[in-house]
């Protein structure tokens, strides 16, 4: 399985091919979906949010072409979209540069609750702190280099793409992501918060740092860390720690306001584990998350249904599959889905029972709107 960078895409996806997707007839159109319809929003490769009138017609956008929820980006690039108290208190930065002066997040909820469309705060970036192709200095790690998460040779993790980690297992770095996300839920009206590929997780790479290292000794006998990243109980060990981490995190968020959803958009289970600690199926087994989008990105038919099925296989206890969606690609540096690949997509979550869908990204969505209204028509 490949990963794609997207034009600094904040979204690490995993597809099996290139190949064109196969056409249908074109009055194939698949049933309004009862569940989810959301789309991702982000400022990489997108002005979606570069100014007010862009939110606005972002939302008009979304309206007319169905969409239920909006999942915008409030954490990449370590920096916040919305002025942040912590931001500016650790690092005396409140808010990303280019949106100093403004709140993004704020004119989103604003504007798409006129709507009566739901926004979810995307903390997009979860545990990575910067990315080496970034212009600029990793601020973060620069101040706390005690939390940075490093790898056998005890290098700071960087992984595909040029993404910087922090130590997701480490309890201060916790303690900083939960404050994050807690700090959205207590100042703003969202409907939701969101981790994805990032959030939690960790590349395998990952958990030779002195903190992680000692702690696993302390629960082991006194026994190091494999030095096989990929051996199966080191996998589970830290797995299972960013497991509970998500447990944590959702009953932080349900403790402030019970309504807000708690949502994840994790990569496809099993090589969200086997490469990001991410075992998805358990968090829905153990009730860690209101509902998974797993990541189903790929380039045709065939695979897409096939991942599609294979995903609805994790699934641990039957009673759940109504917790889950599929992450749809529709857009990737230049390439879009047609019409008609959209339609073959969706059709295959209703014909597999899944109740909705979520579409990575927002462009992709502008450039064929009004074949969206078809899929789903608005009132």
């Amino acid at each position: 399985m490949k990963k794609i960078l997207m034009l600094l895409s904040v979204l690490v996806i995993s597809c099996t091919t290139y190949e064109t997707p196969p056409t249908v007839l074109p009055n194939a159109k698949p049933e309004v979906v009862k569940g989810i319809k959301g789309v991702w929003v982000t400022n990489v490769a997108s002005s979606a949010l570069n100014s007010l009138a862009n939110i606005k017609e972002t939302v008009q956008t979304c309206k007319k072409s169905g969409m239920t929820d909006i999942f915008v980006v409030v954490w990449n690039k370590g920096r916040t979209l919305y002025p942040s108290d912590i931001m500016k208190t650790e690092f005396g930065i409140p808010i990303a540069e280019n949106f100093a002066g403004r709140d993004p997040l704020l004119e989103m909820i604003t504007e798409a609750h006129k709507e009566k469309i739901k926004v979810h705060a995307w903390f997009e970036y979860g545990f990575s702190s910067w990315n080496n192709t970034v212009p600029g200095a990793d601020v973060i790690l620069d101040k706390y280099p005690a939390w940075a998460a490093r790898d056998a040779s005890k290098a700071i993790l960087v992984s595909s793409g040029g993404f910087r980690w922090m130590n997701g297992i480490n309890p201060d770095v916790q303690k900083f992501m939960t404050s994050l996300v807690l700090e959205v839920v207590k100042k703003y009206n969202v409907d939701g918060v969101q981790g994805d590929d990032r959030l939690p997780a960790m590349p395998v790479k990952g958990g030779y740092d002195d903190y992680t290292v000692q702690l696993y000794k302390t629960e082991n006998g006194g026994a190091s860390p494999p030095a096989n990243e990929n051996t199966t109980a080191w996998i589970d060990w830290r797995a299972n720690k960013l497991s509970n981490y998500l447990g944590d995190l959702y009953k932080a968020v349900k403790a402030v306001k019970p309504n807000v959803i708690v949502s994840s958009s994790p990569s496809v289970s099993p090589w969200g584990k086997q490469n990001y600690l991410q075992d998805w199926p358990t968090w829905l087994d153990k009730k860690y998350c209101d509902y998974v989008i797993p990541q189903v990105y790929r380039y045709d038919f065939p695979s897409y249904s096939a991942t599609l099925k294979s995903q609805i296989t994790q699934i641990k206890n039957s009673g759940d599959k109504n917790k889950f969606y599929a992450g749809v690609l529709i857009q990737a540096g230049t390439w879009n889905a047609s019409n008609d690949y959209v339609a073959q997509m969706v059709n295959e979550n209703r014909a597999n029972g899944v109740g909705g869908e979520t579409f990575f990204f927002y462009e992709g969505l502008k450039v064929n709107s009004a074949y969206f209204t078809t899929i789903y028509p608005t009132k």
